[in-house]
């Protein structure tokens, strides 16, 4: 007899998602910490009635993929040429000081000796770090009407930068733990990709713009948007070694400059991954998250993390603040607002522990540290702002 029994696990995972997400809402937290909790409530740590499975990690590894589409096709292009050598160098900064930062804490906390292995794995635990998720920051700094500032608009142009470095850097690890012993044919490989998506998205966006000017509200554009994510991605996996939410991420960029189709494509993908992909991948994540294995080394390297997650970020991008001429209390709110770290960070811990880079018994220090940037973000924020002169 057929069983039905994933029908009542996405059921719960839906539910429980959208109950526990609409509450850390309303305590003006990020909804994903909420879907991350149901995770662990309905996992192992939990009630235990949910466990992983072939159908759970498939689905997951859509809603990721299906993320990144989306983040991509979000990127105001606009923004990001208009952003300058000041907001480059500061993104530069605040994505290597972390991975090195964080990456190192790894290493002398678990690894300690030096191998090529080893210096990956903590270079995989240092990249989910380099990421930020800057919704939060923006949500601050409107409430206090300072999302309009030059601070402002250095910090999201700075984001938007972080992003796609942060993915180029994962794209470079992924390839070199793939295997291949050439280092120089991973290198290889990795230009070959992007040039293979310069081609790919020249000829894309030209067709796609036809496209768009006359079923610019079709849904078969949003279907052929679809197609070419999960094409993108397949491509980037399979041919060319790098990570498939990397092929989703460039994908989403090469679509975001269609003037009259972007917007439709971005909510009928925001809809369609937020009812049943994205809830999985984050309660995926939570079911990881293992809290009864947590002993009292993992503990002690989670307040670490958490330390070094928020420092990493204040330090590097206030150094690059810094050389960029800013003041110092311009840095310091830089700095602090590209702290928050959020869905991309869980996507690249999962590809670490898929890659058998990390190692999943520190997932739970992972998930906390992210958790603890994204509360202390807007604290921190607002402290140092109402305290500092008035933000230019």
């Amino acid at each position: 007899m057929e069983s039905y029994t994933y029908l009542l696990v996405l059921a719960l995972i839906l539910l429980s998602t959208k109950l526990l997400g609409l509450a850390t809402e309303k305590i003006h937290m990020p909804q994903v910490v909420g879907a991350l909790v149901a995770g662990v409530i309905l996992g192992p740590s939990g009630i235990g009635i949910l466990e992983s499975s072939d159908f759970l990690v498939k689905t997951a590894e859509i809603g990721v993929i299906m993320l990144m589409f989306t983040a991509g096709i979000d990127t105001d292009m606009t923004e990001l040429k208009n952003a300058g050598l000041k907001s480059t160098i500061i993104a530069v900064f605040g994505v290597f000081v972390p991975l090195i930062l964080c990456g190192s804490l790894y290493f002398a906390f678990f690894l300690k000796e030096f191998t090529t292995v080893n210096l990956l794995k903590a270079a995989f635990v240092g990249s989910v770090f380099s990421a930020t998720s800057v919704s939060i920051t923006v949500e601050t700094l409107t409430e206090m009407g300072k999302m309009q500032t030059t601070t402002g608009t250095v910090l999201l142009s700075a984001a938007l930068i972080d992003d796609i470095l942060g993915i180029v850097v994962l794209s470079v690890l992924t390839g070199i733990s793939s295997g291949t012993s050439n280092p120089l044919i991973v290198l290889l490989k990795i230009v070959l990709f992007f040039i293979f998506t310069l081609i790919v998205g020249w000829l894309v966006r030209i067709l796609f713009k036809k496209i768009s000017e006359h079923h610019c509200h079709s849904r078969r554009i949003a279907v052929w948007a679809l197609a070419f994510c999960f094409l993108m991605s397949y491509c980037a996996e399979a041919i060319f070694g790098v990570a498939d939410i990397t092929g989703a991420f460039f994908a989403g960029l090469i679509l975001c400059n269609i003037a009259k189709g972007r917007q439709f494509v971005a909510k009928k993908f925001t809809v369609t991954a937020y009812m049943i992909f994205t809830p999985v991948f984050f309660a995926s994540v939570g079911m990881k998250t293992d809290l009864t294995t947590m002993n009292s080394d993992i503990l002690i390297f989670a307040l670490l993390l958490i330390v070094a997650a928020v420092l990493s970020k204040i330090i590097g991008c206030g150094l690059g603040s810094k050389v960029c001429k800013l003041t110092n209390h311009q840095a310091l709110v830089v700095g602090i607002g590209m702290v928050a770290r959020s869905e991309v960070a869980l996507m690249v811990a999962q590809k670490g522990i898929n890659a058998g880079m990390i190692d999943p018994a520190i997932l739970p220090a992972i998930v906390l540290s992210v958790i603890a940037s994204a509360l202390l973000t807007p604290v921190l924020l607002k402290l140092a702002i109402s305290k500092g002169p008035e933000l230019a």
